[in-house]
């Protein structure tokens, strides 16, 4: 597969490609590349195979903009260190509720055969934990880069998990209260 240009994956309403991205993620997250069909994520998404190819231009750089994690992590990473923990959790929130799914998660799918998915799993590592090593201060950066994707992770997972569940019910700012403070004692290193 040839690198193809990778634009954003932040939903735009009343066009059908937020259905079209999350019909994509667990298409491309669930089976191999080879057994993932234009004609298959365009019935999951409830849109026709051509505006796929119209948005999109292929499958392979639909593949490669369901692989982006970049503009997730922009938006996770926009705050400075002693505000993080709160603003990883409150922006895990949002972005749920803009995707209608996680923003993450896929990437727990993606442990199958080495194929395609690999790259699912190098670019979360490269865009996200990597990323995130590189702003942590102190000792130990880049095992508390991977514990903390590991708990939004498992936030992501949780609230899936637990649909509708007491997530459903506390206020964004309540789980963060809640959540954060564990990911704040890891962004510090304490």
């Amino acid at each position: 597969m040839t690198t193809a240009p990778v634009e954003s994956t932040a939903p735009e309403q009343g066009t059908g490609r937020d259905a079209i991205l999350r019909a994509a993620r667990r298409a491309f997250a669930l089976r191999a590349y080879a057994e993932v069909t234009l004609r298959g994520i365009a019935a999951d998404a409830g849109v026709s195979p051509s505006l796929i190819v119209k948005r999109f231009g292929s499958k392979e750089q639909l593949f490669h903009t369901v692989a982006d994690f970049q503009p997730v992590a922009d938006e996770l990473f926009a705050a400075p260190p002693a505000e993080l923990g709160r603003h990883l959790v409150l922006t895990m929130l949002r972005l749920r509720d803009e995707f209608r799914g996680d923003p993450l998660l896929r990437v727990v799918f993606s442990l199958g055969r080495d194929d395609e998915r690999t790259l699912l799993r190098d670019r979360f590592r490269e865009q996200v934990t990597a990323r995130l090593s590189g702003l942590l201060p102190g000792p130990d950066a880049e095992l508390r880069a991977e514990l903390i994707a590991g708990q939004l992770l498992g936030l992501g997972a949780t609230l899936s998990l637990h649909r509708p569940g007491a997530g459903h019910l506390a206020s964004a700012e309540r789980v963060a209260d809640l959540y954060a403070p564990g990911l704040q004692r890891l962004i510090e290193g304490d």
